[in-house]
């Protein structure tokens, strides 16, 4: 048998150790990296040992020159060197991939997540800032949104702000020049208006302090029926202006722990609105029930409803729906937010959908343990 030959079998010995070992790497794909390394380690030092008893027992066999077994033996071990190598840089390459990934995390704001992965951890470190990106767009979706609500704020804060402004310039002017024939009815006017911009300061505070977290509650266990009930008798007569029935329909003893002065203003918003909007002649209904361990307070109301695309940002500050556009109405749109900002702080939540006829927002709030 010839030297070269017997350096063939041994190359080629090596190389088939190396493609089981392949084989062998990719079925510890779902195991620490620590398996697949000290797999590498065993494979190449398989290889090598495979390859060098091979020529030994050819070698005794043909009886060969010690310098040609020398060499063949070098030959073969570096081979059994070239495929660890080649091995453990498919395990490494895990880690280059999920460092290119990483670093187009933080130019796309979008971690594309590797394919094929040598190991559990790096599988895992993959799915962790999957997750993390995800957080980090939604993050970016919020913070969009905000600015686009604060922008619209804005908006609208400049122009309800004109039209009371503009009408007490005008009203001042007219008593300095004295052209006023009916002076308490311009005085009125003055505290109308003057009203409307009191209102408007006090939304902007309350909505400052629930988004800054220094809102301050003073929880307490309150009838919440008993709540709802004032709040439809103190409405009562401005619904019967705007010829609006306002009725409790399903009204559930229920108690809750809440801060009733904030409670106070989300009910009187959400009554406010449906009176406002709901047309003539319709009917504004309350219900409270106890569902699942939540107290669900729903207004429901006949105003036609709400476009669908509207829906999810009916709670967003500064919104406005079309129609308030035309009806010349002020407040800036904070209301709703409000609204939710009050509920959250009391582990709540509020929601919003069309209803035959209209639509009915709903709170929800936990009911006492018992």
């Amino acid at each position: 048998m010839t030297p070269l030959l017997v350096a063939f079998i041994a190359v080629c010995e090596s190389v088939g150790v190396g493609l089981v070992g392949m084989v062998v790497l990719r079925l510890l794909r779902k195991y620490p990296v620590g398996y697949s390394l000290v797999a590498v380690i065993i494979i190449t030092v398989y290889a090598i040992n495979t390859s060098a008893l091979t020529v030994v027992l050819v070698a005794r066999s043909a009886q060969l020159p010690a310098d040609l077994l020398l060499a063949v033996v070098l030959i073969a071990g570096a081979v059994a060197i070239g495929v660890g190598l080649v091995l453990g840089r498919s395990v490494m390459n895990g880690s280059r991939q999920l460092t290119d990934a990483t670093r187009s995390l933080g130019q796309r704001y979008r971690f594309q997540q590797p394919a094929d992965l040598p190991s559990a951890e790096f599988a895992e470190l993959a799915q962790e800032l999957r997750t993390t990106s995800d957080k980090l767009a939604e993050s970016r979706r919020r913070e969009q949104a905000m600015d686009a609500s604060r922008r619209r704020l804005v908006a609208w804060i400049s122009h309800d702000l004109r039209s009371p402004l503009a009408r007490l310039r005008a009203v001042t002017e007219s008593i300095e020049d004295g052209v006023v024939d009916d002076l308490p009815d311009y005085c009125r006017k003055i505290r109308g208006d003057t009203e409307v911009l009191s209102e408007m300061v006090d939304d902007l505070f309350e909505l400052s302090r629930i988004q800054s977290g220094t809102l301050r509650l003073a929880p307490r266990m309150v009838a919440l029926d008993d709540l709802i009930s004032d709040e439809v008798a103190a409405l009562e007569v401005v619904a019967g202006d705007r010829g609006i029935s306002l009725r409790a329909r399903t009204i559930e003893p229920i108690v809750v722990n809440v801060d009733d002065r904030a409670f106070t203003r989300v009910f009187n918003n959400l009554l406010g609105n449906a009176i406002r909007y709901a047309p003539e002649g319709s009917t504004v209904t309350v219900d409270i029930r106890a569902v699942a361990g939540w107290a669900a307070v729903a207004v429901s109301d006949e105003c036609g409803g709400i476009p669908e695309g509207d829906l999810a940002s009916v709670f967003d500050m500064g919104w406005r729906g079309e129609d308030r556009r035309t009806r010349g109405s002020s407040g800036g749109g904070l209301g709703l937010a409000i609204v939710q900002g009050l509920v959250q702080a009391h582990n709540g939540n509020v929601s919003v959908r069309n209803v035959p006829g209209g639509c009915c927002f709903e709170v929800r709030l936990p009911l006492p343990a018992a």
